[in-house]
């Protein structure tokens, strides 16, 4: 995203500051940061901070810029007084293993936020903001991308839902920090807009299968809800689908972690599961990938499996349905040759899931 503002716009851009994840980062004319996720890291505080200083250096005239995308919520982060490290990757170790979707998570880390929430608008004010975002959330929902750094939520203004919380998280969420309301001036001169959603990536993803000859099904159902039922559910369809053509979805699903998982993320426990439903089957192949390519805290972006995967994998003395109960998915993929690396892909739109019978 900073890559195309900086080939739009070149020196009309007096300064900037970017922030992303480790192993992505590109050479560009300002600072560029990296940092952890999906659990943030000291390198998190550090952007965070740096993001803080830049706003309020920004000189009263200017015109903002804000690049968004999925993701922000641990690349860059300012916590609240008396919260430290150590409490926010326990918290969002909590979150990932929790099987709540992403606007669940973000609805509680954005109350341990200085910057989050509508907080970052208050310290860009008065300035005219533009806001361009890359949604990774159902329904494009401004308030979920990123935690919502530049918008109102209606959320934040009640006191927190504790029940079935954590003892130590419900405690950190009844201290957190005030957001700005709805007539907040601070909220008068952003303007939001999304340039750049799932559907587009299944739309360009059918339209490289027609180029490659295939006949698509485009399925508009946002896949979500646990991966393993997902996975199953998917390589059904699959194989009911018609011969020879391509199907596509997209979506998020979730997975609840035992104590101590083991290698993988949410797309290589859903290639797994529907690779369980096409043991056999000759000619089916089916993918998972995330749009950003890694999948949870790997360097894969997902998976494409078929009828031989769990006859290869276990050909190797691994178990898939044992990988599957540890989230260790990711072990059993690399036994049977299906893990996929994209690296980098500099997008983040959720994950997609492609089908073929031929």
């Amino acid at each position: 995203m900073a890559k195309g503002a900086h080939e739009v716009l070149g020196a009309s851009i007096v300064d900037a500051l970017v922030v992303t994840k480790q192993g992505h980062a590109e050479a560009l004319p300002w600072p560029v940061l990296e940092a952890g996720h999906p659990l943030p890291d000291e390198q998190s505080l550090v952007a965070g901070q740096r993001l803080i200083d830049f706003a309020a250096a920004i000189p009263p005239d200017a015109t903002v810029l804000v690049l968004l995308s999925g993701g922000a919520s641990a690349l860059a982060e300012a916590l609240p007084q008396g919260m430290h490290l150590a409490q926010l990757r326990a918290l969002n170790d909590w979150l990932l293993a929790s099987g709540l979707d992403i606007g669940a998570m973000n609805r509680i880390r954005k109350r341990l936020s200085r910057i989050k929430g509508g907080r970052l608008a208050r310290l860009l004010a008065p300035r005219p903001v533009l806001c361009l975002a890359i949604s990774d959330v159902p329904g494009d929902d401004p308030r979920a991308i990123g935690s919502g750094p530049l918008v109102f939520d209606a959320s934040l203004q009640a006191a927190p839902d504790t029940s079935g919380l954590p003892p130590d998280v419900a405690e950190l969420l009844r201290s957190s920090p005030a957001a700005p309301a709805a007539d907040d001036a601070c909220f008068r001169n952003v303007q939001f807009e999304i340039i750049a959603r799932l559907d587009d990536a299944k739309r360009a993803a059918a339209e490289a299968a027609r180029q490659l000859g295939y006949r698509v099904a485009l399925h508009p159902e946002f896949i979500e809800g646990d991966a393993l039922a997902a996975g199953a559910r998917l390589a059904q369809a699959l194989l009911a689908a018609p011969a020879g053509e391509v199907q596509v979805w997209g979506g998020e699903t979730t997975i609840q972690l035992p104590s101590l998982p083991g290698r993988g993320g949410r797309n290589q426990s859903l290639a797994l599961a529907a690779a369980l439903a096409l043991q056999g089957q000759e000619h089916c192949w089916f993918l998972s990938a995330g749009t950003d390519g890694t999948d949870g805290p790997t360097l894969d972006a997902g998976a494409l499996v078929d009828g031989g995967t769990i006859v290869r994998g276990e050909a190797e003395d691994v178990s898939a349905r044992q990988a599957l109960a540890l989230a260790d998915a990711g072990s059993f993929l690399e036994a049977s040759s299906d893990l996929i690396q994209t690296g980098p892909t500099g997008t983040n739109v959720m994950d997609l899931m492609l089908g073929l019978r031929a």
